[in-house]
């Protein structure tokens, strides 16, 4: 039933998962704000031409995936397929470009698209993403793509390839165009039906088919490198230089274009080859007229997306995701329901102080609430028993190894807080 199920292409992230979502986002923000990147959050949907304008008409996000509506004012929106046209809004519309000559942002968040759902791609799915606006050194373009590779790196990642291109801009390209164009009109027959619509439209994406008899056709055409500009030349030469420098090796891929029409000169993809035929963890590069296209200033820009659903695939099967405890520091067990209101009283006080806690139903037995407890992946128990009490003491059992201490009632706050730290153990407890 629908009612019951999730639509197709999307998933529920139950709260294990979200644990891990939660480190690795963590994670992210903390190598990215490390290179100086603010964060920026932006609308789920956007007007529906900055899609058209910003990717590229020609693309088959903007002809095939787009989720666009018409709300009630007549006004044609589209849920955001990807993240940097929106970031590049929020630049012009915010004239950050008016409060620093360079501006680093980065996103994390939800993107839709409608295609087919298969092994690492969903209708929703979720991206982070940097943008360096208003740089047009090679060095911008050299800082992103290393950044990138430390930031897999720092989670753990092995198999890693960058894989480098350029694509040059828009004057040299059509020296390109033109002869890729006449390249493969000679072999039109051998192309899918697609392929020989882009070859009318737009014979770079030509580049990007998976067929194999299209990419038979596609070995033997012409390099773009045969065709670059001296400036392109220059820059792509520097990027190369910089990478060398730091030791960061990369292979050079002539056929790779990205999917989008906003690029210009450099473009890149990090490669996982754990990941079978969808291998590309993020996939970016440089859009010095996007800007300028969107209604802004003529500002380069340089940047890259990578998906997290394929990146908790890839940690996953490469062991890299750490065991991460789900359950409360603290489970409060009173035992009798007179002692329910200093348990709720004591589980308030403690949340109060950073811990995070929770109180079992003092109806039950010992030994009930223990299995709870225990179930729900406490680290430690404080035990409040009838005998205990009036004695104004209270029991903290470790729930690991079974050892405890019996603690006054008089400073307990402080006394929980020198054994037990808010983010796990301090100490062993043992009876003295």
């Amino acid at each position: 039933m629908t009612l019951t199920t999730a639509p197709r292409g999307t998933f529920d992230l139950m709260p294990q998962q979200a644990l891990v979502w939660q480190w690795m986002e963590s994670k992210i923000r903390d190598v990215l704000l490390s290179y100086g990147y603010g964060e920026i959050r932006t609308p789920i949907f956007e007007h529906t031409e900055l899609f058209q304008r910003g990717i590229g008409e020609t693309t088959d996000i903007v002809e095939k995936e787009m989720y666009t509506l018409t709300d009630k004012g007549g006004r044609s929106l589209t849920l955001r397929p990807e993240g940097t046209a929106s970031v590049v809004r929020a630049y012009i519309q915010h004239k950050l470009y008016g409060q620093a000559p360079v501006t680093k942002l980065f996103y994390i968040g939800p993107m839709f698209r409608q295609e087919r759902p298969q092994a690492g791609r969903f209708r929703q799915f979720h991206q982070f993403g940097v943008e360096m606006i208003g740089e047009e050194s090679p060095v911008a373009d050299a800082e992103v793509i290393i950044l990138a590779h430390d930031l897999y790196c720092q989670l753990g990642l092995t198999a890693l390839e960058i894989h480098l291109n350029t694509v040059g801009c828009p004057e040299c390209r059509q020296e390109y165009k033109a002869a890729l164009t006449s390249a493969l009109e000679a072999e039109a027959e051998a192309l899918c039906s697609t392929c020989r619509m882009r070859l009318v439209r737009n014979p770079l994406r030509l580049l990007d088919c998976k067929s194999p008899t299209c990419q038979e056709v596609i070995s033997r055409v012409p390099s773009i490198h045969n065709y670059l500009c001296a400036d392109c030349r220059d820059h792509f030469d520097q990027v190369t230089t910089l990478l060398k420098q730091v030791g960061v090796k990369y292979k050079l891929s002539p056929k790779l274009v990205r999917g989008l029409d906003y690029y210009t000169r450099t473009v890149f993809e990090v490669i996982n080859n754990d990941l079978g035929a969808q291998n590309a963890l993020c996939g970016g590069g440089r859009y010095d007229g996007l800007v300028a296209e969107c209604g802004g200033p003529a500002v380069p820009g340089v940047g890259f997306a990578s998906g997290i659903e394929r990146l908790f695939t890839t940690l996953e099967q490469q062991g890299k995701i750490p065991e991460l405890a789900s359950g409360p520091q603290l489970y409060v067990l009173p035992l009798g329901e007179e002692l329910t209101v200093v348990a709720f009283e004591l589980a308030t006080a403690l949340r109060r102080q950073g811990f995070s806690v929770e109180m079992g139903n003092g109806t039950k037995s010992l030994k009930a609430q223990l299995k709870t407890a225990h179930k729900a992946g406490a680290v430690y128990t404080l035990i409040l028993g009838e005998d205990e009490w009036r004695e104004r003491q209270v029991t903290l059992k470790a729930m690991a190894d079974g050892s405890q201490k019996r603690l006054p009632a008089s400073g307990l706050l402080e006394e929980i807080t020198e054994l037990v730290s808010p983010r796990g153990p301090k100490v062993p407890l043992r009876e003295e």
